[in-house]
């Protein structure tokens, strides 16, 4: 593969499974260093191993993004020890509830925005400032087509989704001529990673396709938004979804 992110370093949250894992190991492929953080340490160690045989350097950091203080201490070890952050990957985040709004409960929804929205404001904002000073930067938010379609029982995940999105597009506008692009995309149905097959894929009845975007597909989009071809794409939400025909 082409090493056209050689030099570069990434932030990926949420890098203990799932689309994390993919990203990780295609930034990896790419030949990026890597930080990586998650609640789930022994995933992380996982990571860290397959990345690191691919011939880059990946650093672990066990970080709970709803928790100021903890990602802004984990940023600044990072960059401590890698001297900048090129590429952000906000991808940590909570979905897995099913419910009516009517038997929502408060505490549900303040646990959904503390993780997927203000942990994605402050791990942005940790690593922001170190782009601007730099002058450049690539932050790609992950959102979910339930943050553009809304998703019913499902409205806690769906508003945080919406909220990424319509904070991607405000941001972009701030830091574009600084040179910092900002961008976020919204999968439909992704794939599981199974022990670390980033191009597995199941059945699935919600896409046209007929089945589960890979992880590598996912992966492959992030990846493309973090290269200098992408530069003029800005503030944009771009759909994953395999044409989506039930929402």
């Amino acid at each position: 593969m082409d090493k056209k992110f050689s030099g570069k370093v990434a932030l990926i949250t949420g890098a203990a499974a799932g689309l994390g894992y993919a990203v990780a190991v295609t930034f990896a492929e790419m030949g990026a260093d890597l930080i990586l953080l998650d609640m789930n340490g022994e995933g992380l160690k996982a990571v860290k191993a397959d990345c690191e045989r691919l011939g880059v350097k990946a650093k672990t950091g066990v970080c709970d993004i709803s928790n100021e203080a903890e990602v802004c201490a984990t940023v600044e070890a990072a960059e401590k020890e890698f001297g900048k952050i090129d590429f952000l990957i906000n991808n940590a985040a909570v979905w897995r509830n099913y419910s009516l709004f009517v038997e929502s409960t408060t505490e549900l929804w303040k646990k959904y925005f503390d993780i997927n929205v203000f942990g994605t404001v402050y791990v942005t904002r940790a690593v922001l400032r170190g782009m601007i000073e730099r002058g450049y930067g690539k932050i790609v938010n992950v959102s979910s087509v339930a943050g553009h379609y809304g998703n019913e029982g499902m409205a806690p995940y769906s508003a945080t989704k919406g909220a990424v999105i319509a904070m991607t597009a405000a941001l972009s506008k701030e830091v574009v001529n600084q040179g910092i692009n900002v961008n976020c995309v919204s999968p439909g149905t992704v794939s599981p990673v199974p022990d670390g097959d980033i191009d597995f894929y199941n059945d699935a009845k919600l896409c046209r396709l007929g089945r589960t975007g890979t992880g590598r597909e996912n992966a492959a989009l992030i990846a493309f938004l973090c290269t200098d071809e992408a530069r003029y794409i800005v503030g944009q939400n771009i759909l994953i979804d395999g044409g989506r025909k039930m929402v």
